[in-house]
């Protein structure tokens, strides 16, 4: 199974997650098959070397061959995409980034996602950002994908909308569920003048826009208004693509890592590389020695109100447990209590123990090493009442071994169509078999 991991711990953007891939060597050439089937002669990308801090990194560049483009709607855009001549992984992939991204804009102006609007240029940069990575997962032939916390940024912006704080109204949409950060302020170097108002990746912006345009202009962080601060780190669409492509938010999972892929921002940050990074590697079983050799990390607590144990979950989750769970017991003198526990691997133990003993009422932990025997999980977006729904992929060595729609997704789905839960789930079954994610299939991305 082939694994992506994202770092993108320096902050993220479509064209450096696509810049990150085409270095870890999908074909620049496939990418630009796959946007021109959307847009014929609207977009040229290219690929060029550049040093970030030090390290070497690939800039990918998106050039605009024509010189009006009209403005479209996701309404629009989702049509492109259903009609183009592209690979049904990719269109569905792209059509649930887009859907993401204009579901956040459309939660911070109040509008049918459907009716927000993708400015000109910025329409085709947007298009050949997400369907490009889209591509790319395929071509790399990808089958799961997680990603670093990410950072955000700092300070205050000028947008269309006039002055806001970092993270802006969509990128604090998206990143909701998301581990983040801010980041120290960098050192810049000397050469760089904020009065020239350059974000930090690189891009100088338009202060205009339509009232219902999704992100800024080119999809570029905006004008940094606070002397000193980072300004925009995360983009909207950049943030769309991890939350779409991505399962979880961890540290670098277990895997051999076969090729490491970097992206660059535009602009050079002295003391830190303005780039994203893309790890692929196997997951089979020699890599993910994880899925073995674990330690039930337990505890048996009497005195804690039981309203708080959903959040103790939480955060056992985030410290890196594979799962924690709650089992009901009864202690001495017949006092009823739970025992929680959490599978730690040897990288996560010390984090995991340190959440039971600071987030519980427990005066000691205990545990007993044990091995465990996992499918491979994958993630799929499936198409259910025009909306994508996310399919959890169980397989072995490859092959499918049985499928199930995440419910999180299905209410969203249920919510947002007025359909009952049980009567997306009956979709969701018939859309997974028309996709072919069936047992005994190929398990892909």
């Amino acid at each position: 199974m082939t694994h992506l991991w994202l770092d993108v711990s320096a902050g993220v953007s479509g064209d450096m997650i696509l810049g990150a891939l085409i270095d870890a060597g999908a074909s620049l050439a496939g990418v630009q098959s796959a946007v021109d089937a959307l847009v014929p002669g609207g977009v040229r990308l290219t690929a060029t070397d550049a040093d970030r801090a030090g390290q070497r990194a690939t800039k990918l560049g998106v050039s605009v061959l024509v010189g009006e483009p009209p403005h479209r709607t996701f309404r629009d855009i989702r049509h492109m995409l259903a009609e183009a001549d592209i690979n049904d992984r990719t269109r569905v992939t792209a059509t649930a980034a887009f859907q993401r991204l204009a579901e956040a804009e459309g939660r911070v102006h109040g509008i049918d996602p459907l009716d927000v609007h993708f400015h000109e240029v910025g329409a085709l940069d947007s298009i050949a950002d997400v369907v490009g990575v889209c591509e790319a997962v395929r071509l790399l032939g990808v089958t799961g994908c997680s990603a670093s916390p990410v950072a955000v940024g700092s300070g205050r912006v000028r947008v269309a909308h006039g002055d806001m704080a970092v993270p802006v109204p969509a990128v604090a949409e998206l990143v909701i569920g998301w581990r983040t950060v801010a980041l120290a302020e960098p050192q810049v170097a000397e050469s760089d003048d904020r009065r020239e108002q350059v974000d930090a990746h690189g891009h100088s912006h338009d202060e205009h826009g339509d009232h219902h345009d999704a992100g800024h202009t080119h999809d570029r962080p905006a004008r940094v208004l606070t002397r000193g601060a980072l300004g925009e780190l995360a983009t909207p669409t950049g943030m769309a693509l991890i939350r779409t492509l991505a399962a979880t938010c961890e540290p670098m999972p277990a895997m051999v890592t076969r090729a490491v892929g970097v992206g660059a921002g535009g602009r050079d940050v002295r003391d830190r590389p303005n780039v994203v990074r893309a790890f692929l590697g196997d997951t089979d079983a020699g890599a993910a020695a994880e899925a073995r050799d674990v330690v039930d990390v337990m505890a048996n607590v009497d005195d804690l109100d039981p309203r708080l144990w959903p959040g103790v979950l939480d955060r056992l989750l985030e410290a890196g447990a594979l799962d924690a769970w709650l089992a009901p017991i009864h202690m001495k003198k017949g006092r009823p209590a739970f025992t929680v526990h959490a599978l730690a691997t040897a990288a996560t133990h010390d984090a995991v123990v340190t959440e039971l003993l600071e987030g519980t009422s427990t005066l000691g932990v205990r545990g007993v090493p044990c091995s465990r025997v996992v499918l491979d999980r994958v993630w799929r977006t499936v198409d259910v009442l025009g909306h994508p729904l996310t399919v959890k992929v169980a397989s072995r060595q490859g092959r499918i071994v049985h499928a199930a729609a995440e419910f999180d997704s299905l209410a969203e789905v249920a919510r947002a169509t007025g359909a009952r839960e049980h009567e997306v789930a009956a979709q969701a079954v018939a859309a997974m078999v028309a996709a072919g994610i069936t047992a005994g299939s190929e398990a892909t991305l």
